[in-house]
Protein backbone atom coordinates (compact mmCIF):
# COMPACT_ATOMS: atom_id res chain seq x y z
CA UNK A 1 0.00 0.00 0.00
CA UNK A 2 1.00 3.63 -0.55
CA UNK A 3 0.71 5.56 2.72
CA UNK A 4 1.40 9.18 3.70
CA UNK A 5 2.16 9.84 7.37
CA UNK A 6 1.41 13.47 8.16
CA UNK A 7 3.32 14.52 11.27
CA UNK A 8 5.75 11.66 10.68
CA UNK A 9 8.62 13.24 12.64
CA UNK A 10 6.63 13.36 15.88
CA UNK A 11 6.34 11.16 18.96
CA UNK A 12 3.74 8.77 17.51
CA UNK A 13 4.27 9.59 13.84
CA UNK A 14 7.94 8.59 13.64
CA UNK A 15 7.60 5.02 14.99
CA UNK A 16 4.41 4.59 12.96
CA UNK A 17 6.18 5.55 9.72
CA UNK A 18 9.04 3.12 10.47
CA UNK A 19 6.67 0.27 11.30
CA UNK A 20 4.65 0.75 8.12
CA UNK A 21 7.82 0.91 6.03
CA UNK A 22 9.27 -2.14 7.78
CA UNK A 23 6.27 -4.34 6.93
CA UNK A 24 6.45 -3.46 3.26
CA UNK A 25 4.35 -0.35 2.61
CA UNK A 26 5.55 2.57 0.47
CA UNK A 27 5.65 5.44 2.98
CA UNK A 28 6.05 9.21 2.57
CA UNK A 29 6.52 11.49 5.59
CA UNK A 30 5.16 15.05 5.61
CA UNK A 31 6.12 17.26 8.55
CA UNK A 32 6.99 20.93 9.07
CA UNK A 33 9.16 20.04 12.11
CA UNK A 34 7.00 22.23 14.34
CA UNK A 35 7.58 20.00 17.37
CA UNK A 36 11.33 20.64 17.11
CA UNK A 37 10.63 24.37 16.98
CA UNK A 38 8.45 24.10 20.09
CA UNK A 39 11.45 22.56 21.87
CA UNK A 40 13.31 25.78 21.09
CA UNK A 41 10.40 27.88 22.33
CA UNK A 42 10.10 25.96 25.62
CA UNK A 43 13.90 25.69 25.97
CA UNK A 44 13.69 22.00 26.75
CA UNK A 45 14.70 18.99 24.67
CA UNK A 46 13.65 15.37 24.60
CA UNK A 47 15.35 13.31 27.30
CA UNK A 48 16.52 11.06 24.46
CA UNK A 49 18.79 12.73 21.87
CA UNK A 50 16.83 13.19 18.63
CA UNK A 51 18.83 13.28 15.39
CA UNK A 52 17.94 15.58 12.47
CA UNK A 53 15.26 14.10 10.25
CA UNK A 54 17.78 13.64 7.40
CA UNK A 55 20.05 11.57 9.66
CA UNK A 56 17.11 9.51 10.86
CA UNK A 57 15.97 8.68 7.33
CA UNK A 58 19.49 8.02 6.01
CA UNK A 59 20.08 5.56 8.86
CA UNK A 60 16.81 3.77 8.12
CA UNK A 61 17.70 3.51 4.43
CA UNK A 62 21.16 2.16 5.23
CA UNK A 63 19.86 -0.47 7.66
CA UNK A 64 16.72 -1.53 5.81
CA UNK A 65 17.51 -0.59 2.20
CA UNK A 66 14.19 1.23 2.18
CA UNK A 67 13.71 4.85 1.25
CA UNK A 68 11.16 7.04 3.05
CA UNK A 69 10.77 10.33 1.16
CA UNK A 70 10.35 13.42 3.36
CA UNK A 71 8.47 16.60 2.48
CA UNK A 72 8.74 19.67 4.70
CA UNK A 73 5.54 21.70 4.62
CA UNK A 74 2.55 22.55 6.80
CA UNK A 75 -0.72 21.02 5.64
CA UNK A 76 -2.63 23.62 7.67
CA UNK A 77 -1.17 26.34 5.41
CA UNK A 78 0.15 24.84 2.17
CA UNK A 79 -2.97 23.43 0.62
CA UNK A 80 -1.75 23.20 -2.97
CA UNK A 81 1.37 21.26 -2.00
CA UNK A 82 -0.90 18.89 -0.15
CA UNK A 83 -3.25 18.56 -3.13
CA UNK A 84 -0.33 17.96 -5.51
CA UNK A 85 1.08 15.24 -3.27
CA UNK A 86 -2.24 13.40 -3.17
CA UNK A 87 -2.67 13.62 -6.94
CA UNK A 88 0.88 12.49 -7.70
CA UNK A 89 1.32 9.78 -5.04
CA UNK A 90 -2.31 8.53 -4.98
CA UNK A 91 -2.10 7.05 -1.46
CA UNK A 92 -4.29 4.19 -0.36
CA UNK A 93 -4.25 5.55 3.19
CA UNK A 94 -3.16 8.70 4.99
CA UNK A 95 -2.24 8.78 8.68
CA UNK A 96 -3.13 12.14 10.21
CA UNK A 97 -0.86 13.09 13.13
CA UNK A 98 -0.33 16.69 11.93
CA UNK A 99 -1.81 18.41 14.98
CA UNK A 100 -0.45 20.16 18.08
CA UNK A 101 -0.89 17.33 20.58
CA UNK A 102 -0.40 18.70 24.11
CA UNK A 103 -3.28 19.89 26.29
CA UNK A 104 -1.07 21.94 28.67
CA UNK A 105 0.68 23.64 25.75
CA UNK A 106 -2.69 24.60 24.26
CA UNK A 107 -3.57 26.37 27.54
CA UNK A 108 -0.36 28.36 28.08
CA UNK A 109 -1.74 31.67 26.76
CA UNK A 110 -4.24 33.12 24.32
CA UNK A 111 -1.60 32.80 21.57
CA UNK A 112 -1.17 29.09 22.25
CA UNK A 113 -4.95 28.60 22.21
CA UNK A 114 -5.25 30.37 18.86
CA UNK A 115 -2.27 28.51 17.42
CA UNK A 116 -3.70 25.14 18.44
CA UNK A 117 -7.13 25.92 16.95
CA UNK A 118 -5.74 27.36 13.71
CA UNK A 119 -3.24 24.56 13.19
CA UNK A 120 -5.36 21.58 14.15
CA UNK A 121 -8.66 22.50 12.51
CA UNK A 122 -7.11 23.86 9.31
CA UNK A 123 -4.91 20.77 9.00
CA UNK A 124 -7.89 18.43 9.27
CA UNK A 125 -10.15 20.42 6.97
CA UNK A 126 -7.41 20.91 4.37
CA UNK A 127 -6.64 17.20 4.32
CA UNK A 128 -10.28 16.22 3.87
CA UNK A 129 -10.92 18.91 1.25
CA UNK A 130 -7.80 17.86 -0.69
CA UNK A 131 -8.87 14.21 -0.69
CA UNK A 132 -12.21 15.23 -2.17
CA UNK A 133 -10.70 17.62 -4.74
CA UNK A 134 -8.00 15.16 -5.81
CA UNK A 135 -10.49 12.34 -6.32
CA UNK A 136 -8.18 9.95 -4.45
CA UNK A 137 -10.01 7.29 -2.42
CA UNK A 138 -7.61 7.45 0.54
CA UNK A 139 -8.61 5.99 3.88
CA UNK A 140 -7.97 8.61 6.61
CA UNK A 141 -6.61 7.21 9.88
CA UNK A 142 -6.66 9.96 12.46
CA UNK A 143 -5.10 10.04 15.90
CA UNK A 144 -7.73 11.48 18.22
CA UNK A 145 -8.01 11.35 22.00
CA UNK A 146 -10.07 9.79 24.76
CA UNK A 147 -10.36 13.35 26.06
CA UNK A 148 -13.20 14.13 23.65
CA UNK A 149 -15.48 12.17 25.98
CA UNK A 150 -14.50 14.01 29.13
CA UNK A 151 -13.90 11.86 32.18
CA UNK A 152 -16.78 10.11 33.90
CA UNK A 153 -19.36 12.59 32.59
CA UNK A 154 -22.16 10.00 32.87
CA UNK A 155 -21.42 8.04 36.03
CA UNK A 156 -21.75 4.29 35.67
CA UNK A 157 -22.12 4.31 31.87
CA UNK A 158 -19.28 2.65 29.92
CA UNK A 159 -17.84 4.95 27.27
CA UNK A 160 -18.73 3.35 23.91
CA UNK A 161 -16.61 3.55 20.79
CA UNK A 162 -17.74 6.92 19.55
CA UNK A 163 -21.48 6.43 19.29
CA UNK A 164 -24.13 6.46 22.01
CA UNK A 165 -27.45 4.64 21.69
CA UNK A 166 -30.33 6.93 22.71
CA UNK A 167 -34.11 6.98 22.55
CA UNK A 168 -35.70 10.07 21.03
CA UNK A 169 -39.32 10.92 21.78
CA UNK A 170 -41.44 12.07 18.84
CA UNK A 171 -44.27 14.61 19.05
CA UNK A 172 -46.67 11.67 19.11
CA UNK A 173 -44.96 10.25 22.16
CA UNK A 174 -43.26 7.36 20.37
CA UNK A 175 -39.68 6.42 21.20
CA UNK A 176 -37.27 6.01 18.29
CA UNK A 177 -33.87 4.35 18.66
CA UNK A 178 -30.96 6.47 17.41
CA UNK A 179 -27.18 6.45 17.59
CA UNK A 180 -25.43 9.79 18.03
CA UNK A 181 -21.84 10.88 18.55
CA UNK A 182 -21.08 10.54 22.24
CA UNK A 183 -21.63 14.01 23.79
CA UNK A 184 -18.34 15.88 23.71
CA UNK A 185 -16.93 17.25 26.95
CA UNK A 186 -13.42 18.59 26.20
CA UNK A 187 -11.17 19.64 29.06
CA UNK A 188 -8.78 21.91 27.13
CA UNK A 189 -8.47 23.79 23.85
CA UNK A 190 -6.47 20.85 22.47
CA UNK A 191 -9.26 18.43 23.34
CA UNK A 192 -11.80 20.87 21.92
CA UNK A 193 -10.06 20.76 18.52
CA UNK A 194 -10.37 16.97 18.56
CA UNK A 195 -14.12 17.25 19.15
CA UNK A 196 -14.32 19.56 16.13
CA UNK A 197 -12.31 17.03 14.11
CA UNK A 198 -15.12 14.55 14.81
CA UNK A 199 -17.68 16.87 13.20
CA UNK A 200 -15.45 17.48 10.18
CA UNK A 201 -15.03 13.73 9.70
CA UNK A 202 -18.77 13.14 10.06
CA UNK A 203 -19.55 15.81 7.48
CA UNK A 204 -17.04 14.74 4.82
CA UNK A 205 -17.99 11.13 5.38
CA UNK A 206 -21.69 11.89 4.90
CA UNK A 207 -21.32 14.40 2.08
CA UNK A 208 -18.34 13.06 0.13
CA UNK A 209 -18.09 9.42 1.28
CA UNK A 210 -14.55 9.93 2.63
CA UNK A 211 -13.51 6.79 4.54
CA UNK A 212 -12.32 7.65 8.05
CA UNK A 213 -11.10 5.77 11.10
CA UNK A 214 -10.81 7.98 14.18
CA UNK A 215 -8.62 6.49 16.91
CA UNK A 216 -9.56 7.89 20.31
CA UNK A 217 -6.28 7.27 22.04
CA UNK A 218 -5.48 7.15 25.73
CA UNK A 219 -2.30 8.49 27.31
CA UNK A 220 0.73 6.95 25.63
CA UNK A 221 3.56 5.64 27.77
CA UNK A 222 6.85 4.14 26.72
CA UNK A 223 9.39 5.44 24.26
CA UNK A 224 10.67 2.75 21.95
CA UNK A 225 9.24 0.31 19.41
CA UNK A 226 10.84 -2.64 17.63
CA UNK A 227 11.94 -0.35 14.82
CA UNK A 228 13.26 2.61 16.87
CA UNK A 229 15.41 0.24 18.95
CA UNK A 230 17.43 -0.85 15.92
CA UNK A 231 19.90 2.05 16.00
CA UNK A 232 20.55 5.02 18.29
CA UNK A 233 19.88 7.41 15.39
CA UNK A 234 16.30 6.10 15.23
CA UNK A 235 15.49 6.59 18.92
CA UNK A 236 12.11 8.13 19.66
CA UNK A 237 11.20 11.17 21.75
CA UNK A 238 10.93 11.03 25.53
CA UNK A 239 9.14 14.18 26.71
CA UNK A 240 9.22 14.80 30.46
CA UNK A 241 8.45 18.52 30.77
CA UNK A 242 5.24 19.93 32.21
CA UNK A 243 3.74 20.74 28.81
CA UNK A 244 4.49 17.69 26.66
CA UNK A 245 5.51 15.00 29.13
CA UNK A 246 2.68 12.51 29.61
CA UNK A 247 2.11 11.61 33.24
CA UNK A 248 3.60 8.13 33.29
CA UNK A 249 6.71 9.07 31.31
CA UNK A 250 7.22 11.97 33.72
CA UNK A 251 6.97 9.57 36.66
CA UNK A 252 9.52 7.22 35.11
CA UNK A 253 12.02 9.99 34.46
CA UNK A 254 11.52 11.48 37.90
CA UNK A 255 12.07 8.07 39.53
CA UNK A 256 15.21 7.50 37.48
CA UNK A 257 16.88 10.71 38.69
CA UNK A 258 15.60 10.63 42.28
CA UNK A 259 13.12 13.48 41.81
CA UNK A 260 9.82 13.13 43.75
CA UNK A 261 6.90 11.97 41.60
CA UNK A 262 4.67 15.01 40.96
CA UNK A 263 0.96 14.20 41.43
CA UNK A 264 -1.32 17.15 40.72
CA UNK A 265 -4.35 17.40 42.98
CA UNK A 266 -5.59 14.30 44.79
CA UNK A 267 -4.40 11.89 42.11
CA UNK A 268 -7.94 10.56 42.00
CA UNK A 269 -8.24 11.26 38.27
CA UNK A 270 -8.61 8.06 36.24
CA UNK A 271 -7.01 7.98 32.80
CA UNK A 272 -6.78 5.50 29.94
CA UNK A 273 -3.30 4.29 28.91
CA UNK A 274 -1.62 2.50 26.02
CA UNK A 275 2.00 1.59 25.31
CA UNK A 276 3.62 3.25 22.29
CA UNK A 277 4.28 -0.12 20.63
CA UNK A 278 0.57 -0.93 20.94
CA UNK A 279 -0.38 2.50 19.62
CA UNK A 280 1.67 1.89 16.48
CA UNK A 281 0.16 -1.57 16.13
CA UNK A 282 -3.33 -0.07 16.40
CA UNK A 283 -2.65 2.27 13.48
CA UNK A 284 -1.44 -0.71 11.47
CA UNK A 285 -4.60 -2.68 12.34
CA UNK A 286 -6.79 0.28 11.37
CA UNK A 287 -5.07 0.54 7.98
CA UNK A 288 -5.42 -3.18 7.27
CA UNK A 289 -9.11 -3.17 8.33
CA UNK A 290 -10.45 -0.13 6.43
CA UNK A 291 -14.14 0.85 6.46
CA UNK A 292 -16.09 0.28 3.30
CA UNK A 293 -17.13 3.11 0.98
CA UNK A 294 -20.29 4.60 2.41
CA UNK A 295 -19.69 3.22 5.91
CA UNK A 296 -19.97 5.82 8.67
CA UNK A 297 -16.84 7.09 10.44
CA UNK A 298 -15.31 4.21 12.35
CA UNK A 299 -14.35 5.23 15.88
CA UNK A 300 -12.04 3.01 17.93
CA UNK A 301 -11.11 3.52 21.57
CA UNK A 302 -7.35 3.05 21.45
CA UNK A 303 -6.50 2.13 25.04
CA UNK A 304 -5.55 -1.01 26.94
CA UNK A 305 -5.69 -0.07 30.65
CA UNK A 306 -7.28 2.52 32.96
CA UNK A 307 -5.66 3.63 36.22
CA UNK A 308 -5.95 6.38 38.80
CA UNK A 309 -2.96 8.73 38.78
CA UNK A 310 -2.32 8.16 42.48
CA UNK A 311 -2.25 4.39 41.93
CA UNK A 312 0.29 4.81 39.11
CA UNK A 313 2.49 6.90 41.36
CA UNK A 314 2.30 4.20 44.02
CA UNK A 315 3.19 1.52 41.46
CA UNK A 316 6.25 3.43 40.23
CA UNK A 317 7.21 4.18 43.84
CA UNK A 318 7.08 0.49 44.75
CA UNK A 319 9.20 -0.46 41.75
CA UNK A 320 11.81 2.26 42.14
CA UNK A 321 11.68 3.55 45.73
CA UNK A 322 10.74 7.07 44.57
CA UNK A 323 8.90 9.43 46.91
CA UNK A 324 5.66 11.18 45.94
CA UNK A 325 4.78 14.91 46.11
CA UNK A 326 1.17 16.09 45.85
CA UNK A 327 0.95 19.52 44.20
CA UNK A 328 -1.85 21.95 43.35
CA UNK A 329 -3.66 20.89 40.19
CA UNK A 330 -3.39 23.52 37.38
CA UNK A 331 -6.23 21.86 35.47
CA UNK A 332 -9.91 22.69 35.77
CA UNK A 333 -11.20 19.18 36.47
CA UNK A 334 -12.89 16.98 39.05
CA UNK A 335 -10.63 15.72 41.84
CA UNK A 336 -11.93 12.16 41.45
CA UNK A 337 -13.50 10.39 38.48
CA UNK A 338 -14.14 6.86 37.28
CA UNK A 339 -13.51 5.65 33.74
CA UNK A 340 -15.06 2.59 32.13
CA UNK A 341 -14.07 2.32 28.47
CA UNK A 342 -15.15 -0.11 25.75
CA UNK A 343 -12.23 -1.21 23.55
CA UNK A 344 -13.66 -4.34 21.95
CA UNK A 345 -12.69 -3.42 18.37
CA UNK A 346 -8.95 -3.61 19.02
CA UNK A 347 -9.31 -6.86 20.92
CA UNK A 348 -11.34 -8.29 18.06
CA UNK A 349 -8.66 -7.18 15.57
CA UNK A 350 -6.05 -9.12 17.53
CA UNK A 351 -4.18 -6.56 19.65
CA UNK A 352 -2.12 -8.20 22.42
CA UNK A 353 -1.37 -5.31 24.81
CA UNK A 354 1.82 -4.50 26.67
CA UNK A 355 0.88 -4.11 30.33
CA UNK A 356 2.26 -1.60 32.79
CA UNK A 357 3.51 -4.32 35.09
CA UNK A 358 5.52 -5.97 32.34
CA UNK A 359 6.99 -2.91 30.69
CA UNK A 360 7.65 -0.21 33.26
CA UNK A 361 11.09 -1.22 34.48
CA UNK A 362 12.46 -1.58 30.96
CA UNK A 363 11.61 2.08 30.41
CA UNK A 364 13.12 3.17 33.73
CA UNK A 365 16.38 1.29 33.21
CA UNK A 366 16.74 1.40 29.44
CA UNK A 367 15.71 4.99 28.77
CA UNK A 368 15.17 7.21 31.78
CA UNK A 369 18.32 6.20 33.68
CA UNK A 370 20.44 5.99 30.54
CA UNK A 371 19.76 9.62 29.63
CA UNK A 372 19.14 11.09 33.09
CA UNK A 373 22.04 13.51 32.71
CA UNK A 374 20.10 15.33 29.96
CA UNK A 375 17.20 16.24 32.27
CA UNK A 376 16.51 19.89 33.11
CA UNK A 377 14.80 19.76 36.51
CA UNK A 378 13.39 23.28 36.14
CA UNK A 379 11.18 22.07 33.26
CA UNK A 380 9.43 19.31 35.21
CA UNK A 381 6.61 21.33 36.89
CA UNK A 382 3.49 22.05 34.85
CA UNK A 383 3.11 25.85 34.72
CA UNK A 384 0.20 26.09 32.27
CA UNK A 385 -3.03 27.17 34.01
CA UNK A 386 -6.48 26.15 32.83
CA UNK A 387 -8.23 29.23 34.29
CA UNK A 388 -6.84 32.55 33.06
CA UNK A 389 -3.48 33.04 31.36
CA UNK A 390 -1.53 33.22 34.62
CA UNK A 391 0.48 36.17 33.40
CA UNK A 392 1.74 34.35 30.31
CA UNK A 393 2.55 36.45 27.22
CA UNK A 394 -0.04 36.50 24.47
CA UNK A 395 2.40 36.31 21.56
Amino acid sequence: MRIVVFGGDGFCGWPTALRLSDIGHDVVIVDNLSRRNIDNELEVSSLTPIQPIGTRLATWKELKVKDIPFLNFNIAEHYHRLLTLLRDFEPDAVVHFAEQRAAPYSMKSSWHKRYTVNNNLNATNNLLAAIVESGVDAHVVHLGTMGVYGYGMIEGVPIPEGYLKVKVETQAGDLIDQEILYPANPGSIYHMTKTQDQLLFAYYNKNDKVRVTDLHQGIVWGTQTEQTKIHQNLINRFDYDGDYGTVLNRFLMQAAIGYPLTVHGTGGQTRAFIHLQDSVRCVELAITHPPQKGERVRIINQMTEAHRIADLAQLVSRLTGATIDYLDNPRNEAEINSLNVVNSTLVRMGLKPTTLESGLMEEVIGIARAFASRADLSKIPCRSKWIGDAGQPTS
